[in-house]
């Protein structure tokens, strides 16, 4: 069972230890390009709409175009990473953001890049982004030791903030020398590069599916596991409430460059790379300090930081002020998303890992997009200084709520696959597609372990759900006083198959062991299909 976290982690792996393995290295250095050319364009991007009326909100929906497609696309993303090769699957991607970058290239530069139609392709270079950023988080565990994924997390955190601290500065000078159609450029190349080292990359154990889900079945059940987690959707809420008002940072500080501080393009560029200073050193130090705090404990520490920060920045005319206030922001930042991260990459099982990740990101890329866009209107209707105390009070808030929502405790969980149910003797094998599958197990319980036995099938309950039960329910007859049936209907035949195959847990073994262990004799279990799907299965009374 996963309780909340009592005190620091145990000696994490050193924070630069993955890029000792050579096929990270030259991958993480690859996206690191991606990620400077990403932020280049969105400066680019933002710079070309600081001049138009309505400002606020188009600048802020830049952040919004940009991110809305990881809320709309990333689940089905994560589908298609569960299920297809992903190696081929980010080629793809990227060569698609390679053509949207060309575009952006040659319409700036034949001065036919209005507004609507800048927006349009940010959205379409959001798609690409959604499509990638599943397969690439679900391909970090299979390029690293286990030990290392938290530092790999970190690492990813890094790169984007190294991005964040270069990608700005360059396309500051080269705005303010040169216009904004060579960012673009320099973005199409930088992607270029990534999809070179994709391609050069050749597992050596190269993960297949040996029979892929069914698309919509594979989203039901993505679905299914996140909304009978707990420990997920802990996770999620934690990300959620620090997302929405940090999104106001990334949001708003073009105007804050250019109407509070009177700052250019450079200026801008030099803002950003405070933050990113600041989440580099962030990232650097989080082995350190987390020998030391434990995870709630930074969490507390940096929301607290972040809202500091939001009043400095929102309230201060002072450049130097600013610059110093945007440090500590930096650090917050990637403290709580390289957390959050790392610890939803450890829990996650294989099967659903892209999936699960891929509602990560629908959650922390729908709080910066709704929250930029509300950011916005907010600054329009009221203006910068009160949007940014609003989004500091909000932040607040929320860090207060790590006390009530603290991150779970994962140092001892085993999310290894634990198939242990025992090899099904059927009389009739139904074919795959056969649904629904309706499941029942007899126990025999004594009366006075009643209470005990229905507390630990609560754990069992949650087992069937997050692994491919639609409906679940105990039950006993009215004609005795030791008996239980356990009835829960799942999907399709297949899905039965898959839970014996492989989506079960140590965890959600050991659930079934303490409810088994209050039970006299082996349950009586039945498997049932549709009548129409062929004859009568036998009863098979020792596989579940």
């Amino acid at each position: 069972m996963v309780t909340a976290e009592a005190g620091p982690a145990e000696r994490p792996a050193s924070a630069l230890a993955p890029l000792r393995t050579a096929v990270y290295r030259n991958l993480w250095l690859a996206l690191l390009a991606a990620n400077i050319g990403t932020w280049m364009q969105t400066v680019g991007a933002q710079w070309l709409l600081i001049h138009h009326s309505n400002a606020s909100t188009l600048v802020a929906l830049v952040q919004t175009a940009s991110l809305l497609p990881v809320l709309l696309l990333a689940l089905p993303a994560g589908v298609l990473a569960d299920n297809f090769d992903r190696r081929h699957l980010l080629i793809a991607v990227q060569l698609f953001l390679v053509a949207v970058a060309v575009a952006l290239t040659l319409l700036t530069v034949t001065d036919r890049m209005p507004p609507a139609l800048l927006l349009t392709l940010t959205f379409a270079f959001g798609v690409g982004q959604a499509l990638t950023l599943p397969a690439w988080a679900a391909v970090i565990p299979e390029l690293v030791p286990q030990d290392q994924l938290r530092a790999a997390s970190a690492l990813g955190s890094i790169s984007v903030n190294m991005a964040r601290a270069v990608g700005p500065a360059v396309a500051g000078v080269l705005i303010a020398r040169t216009g904004v159609a060579p960012v673009f450029a320099l973005n199409a190349v930088a992607f270029l590069i990534f999809t070179y080292a994709l391609a050069r990359w050749k597992p050596g154990n190269a993960r297949a599916v040996e029979v892929p889900e069914r698309f919509t079945a594979a989203l039901r059940a993505g679905s299914r596991y996140v909304r009978h987690s707990p420990t997920v959707r802990r996770l999620l809420r934690r990300a959620l409430v620090f997302v929405i008002p940090a999104s106001a940072l990334w949001a708003l500080l073009p105007l804050v460059a250019n109407h509070r501080l009177g700052l250019g393009s450079g200026g801008y560029g030099l803002l950003l790379a405070a933050v990113g200073v600041g989440a580099i050193a962030g990232g650097l130090l989080l082995a350190v300090i987390r020998t030391r705090l434990s995870a709630n404990q930074l969490l507390f520490i940096a929301g607290a930081l972040f809202t500091t920060a939001l009043a400095v920045i929102g309230t201060v005319r002072v450049v130097p002020l600013v610059l110093i206030a945007l440090l500590p922001a930096g650090m917050a930042w990637v403290t709580v998303l390289a957390n959050v991260n790392a610890e939803m990459q450890v829990f996650l099982p294989t099967w659903v890992r892209a999936r699960g990740l891929a509602v990560y990101q629908v959650f922390f890329a729908g709080g910066q997009a709704v929250g930029a866009l509300v950011w916005g209107l907010v600054a329009d209707l009221a203006g910068l200084v009160t949007a940014f105390l609003a989004a500091a009070a909000l932040m607040l808030v929320g860090t207060v709520t790590s006390r009530i929502w603290p991150l779970p405790d994962l140092r001892t969980v085993n999310r290894d696959p634990a198939a242990y149910w025992p090899q099904l003797h059927l009389a009739n094998e139904p074919d795959p597609r056969v649904g629904p599958v309706l499941v029942t197990v007899q126990y025999t319980v004594r009366p006075e372990r009643t209470q005990p036995f229905l507390a630990a099938m609560d754990l069992v309950r949650g087992a069937r759900q997050r692994t491919g039960a639609m409906r679940w329910g105990l039950f006993r007859p009215a004609e005795t006083t030791d008996r239980f049936v356990e009835v829960y209907l799942v999907p399709s035949w297949d899905e039965h198959l898959r839970q014996h195959g492989g989506r079960l847990t140590s965890e959600d073994r050991q659930a079934e062991e303490r409810a088994r262990e209050l039970t006299d004799g082996e349950p009586e279990v039945r498997h049932l299909v549709p009548a129409a799907a062929g004859p009568t299965l036998t009863d098979d009374r020792e596989a579940l």
